[in-house]
């Protein structure tokens, strides 16, 4: 039987085209902004009239290297940048200039226990074996910044497992932390974007102690799913001493502006074990279909 041979392609590649570029000769038409190749030209993408382009190429990119990586869903850890791992701790509170900045590293030491909790529910997450197509099912994803988020890409790389950052370009620029996968890790300019890459493959959503980005993440994701717009699954909040002070979710049902069912939402845990043994039963019986 003869084999059957593709067709050539009609067109070149755009690599063939961008690479041919490189050597035209030069003059002043060749030298003009308007004679480079559209998608060459990154003053022309960074216009104000290309913001959906660019939207578009965001949204994009994660998701093709993301698919490429056989990275079928995600367990994506939320939490403050600002919390120090236990071994720094004290250097915190020994750096401090006054009793108010002495009080605040002594809170923040209160915290730092759940980064070597984070870190250990990383570690059970990424021993979840390949499906049956050789996909890779509850892979870590993080902020790809410090504090929390380095606990959880830390995690992944003790046994040896590949893990998701999304990082974001700040004021202060925010580095990747060093046990990101290379290859996996991707940096946005629109937090709305960022946002939606935590959660398209997203399958359980551990929230540590945090600020006002891990409440935009965390609330944002609780709206998502008590107006239906995102599928149900486990929310593990993390230190219910923290929140409690922090946030009255009894009070939003006692007043009426939420339902006293949408607290079911939340799935309060304190150790690693239990975190990911309530994830386990949660889809042990069914609920994600």
């Amino acid at each position: 039987m003869t084999e059957t041979v593709p067709p050539k392609r009609i067109f070149p590649t755009s690599k063939v085209d961008a690479q041919a570029a490189k050597h035209v000769p030069s003059s002043p038409q060749t030298e003009s902004a308007a004679y480079k190749l559209a998608f060459q030209d990154t003053d022309f993408l960074l216009r104000e009239d290309l913001r959906p382009v660019r939207f578009q190429l965001e949204l994009l990119k994660p998701e093709l290297f993301l698919e490429e990586a056989g990275i079928a869903s995600t367990f994506v850890f939320y939490g403050s940048a600002r919390v120090p791992e236990p071994a720094k701790a004290d250097e915190m509170i020994a750096a401090a200039r006054d009793d108010r900045q002495r009080a605040i590293a002594e809170r923040l030491k209160a915290k730092s226990h759940y980064y070597d909790i984070a870190r250990e529910l990383a570690r059970l997450v990424s021993q979840h074996p390949l499906d049956a197509e050789g996909k890779r099912q509850f892979v870590v994803c993080s902020g790809g910044g410090p504090s929390f988020m380095e606990a959880a890409n830390r995690g992944a790389a003790d046994m040896g497992r590949e893990s998701v950052g999304l990082n974001i370009v700040l004021p202060h620029e925010q580095l990747p932390n060093p046990y990101v996968t290379p290859d996996l890790s991707f940096q946005f300019h629109y937090f709305a974007l960022r946002k939606m890459h935590f959660l398209l493959r997203a399958r359980a959503v551990a929230v540590f102690p945090g600020g006002f980005g891990t409440f935009d993440e965390m609330f944002e994701l609780l709206t998502l799913i008590q107006t239906g717009k995102v599928r149900p699954m486990p929310i593990l909040l993390f230190g219910r001493d923290f929140w409690n002070r922090v946030v009255d979710f009894q009070a939003l049902a006692d007043e009426g502006v939420i339902s006293q069912h949408d607290l079911d939402l939340i799935t309060w845990c304190e150790s690693a074990e239990q975190a990911w043994a309530a994830v386990q039963s949660y889809y042990a019986d069914g609920s994600d279909e």
